[in-house]
């Protein structure tokens, strides 16, 4: 197998940034999921009810600023589009430790479920896209180690999916036979939950094997 694409989401619900190489540790991918979306009650906003989120793209500049759709995440001018899809008050917020993760820091995706579907990968939001697996091969590995780079990855559980795959990541625009089709021919799940257990540098086309 080959580790086809890492994927940083800097802002939780937006669409994110693709990187040729980085290091991944206990919290997964620097930068990843660090800034999350509340509105005016404080409530966190995720594109499952604001689908317009994803239609805004998070980025990290070489300082290590994060900004949404180039301005700075904090700017006025990103307030006032937040806003607009969520509601007055609304606002990007940081999130304390491991907060802004479902479940574990790293979401670990396969071509050969995503082909098995024939849907963008990018619907599945994964943060490790893995290349040259076969079939459904990924349904076996829970519990397993994922050997890619100088990291060693432990896959935990198979991921339940929920409403966001069915917004297209260029349009927004909803189909609900998306989710159908995952409960009725993945029951529901699709991709791992994952978790660093050996720190380490990973890079694209890194080979990957399962220990």
């Amino acid at each position: 197998m080959k580790l086809l694409e890492i994927w940083r989401y800097p802002v939780k619900s937006m669409a994110g940034e693709r990187l040729k190489a980085t290091l991944v540790g206990s919290d997964g991918i620097p930068g990843d999921r660090r800034l999350v979306v509340v509105d005016a009650q404080g409530r966190l906003a995720t594109s499952r009810r604001h689908p317009r989120l994803l239609g805004l793209q998070a980025t990290t500049a070489p300082d290590g600023q994060v900004l949404v759709d180039g301005e700075p995440w904090a700017s006025a001018a990103v307030g006032a589009k937040v806003e607009r899809i969520v509601g007055k008050g609304a606002m990007i917020v940081p999130v304390g430790e491991r907060e802004g993760f479902d479940i574990l820091p790293l979401l670990v995706a396969t071509d050969g479920a995503v082909d098995s579907l024939g849907l963008d990968r990018r619907r599945f939001r994964p943060n490790l896209y893995l290349g040259e697996v076969p079939g459904l091969a990924e349904r076996a590995w829970e519990g397993k180690t994922l050997a890619v780079g100088a990291a060693r990855i432990r896959l935990d559980s198979l991921r339940g999916r929920c409403v966001m795959t069915t917004f297209d990541p260029d349009t927004q625009e909803q189909d609900p036979s998306v989710l159908r089709r995952i409960v009725r021919e993945m029951d529901g799940t699709l991709g791992l939950n994952a978790e660093v257990v050996v720190p380490g540098e990973i890079g694209e086309w890194d080979f990957a094997e399962i220990l």
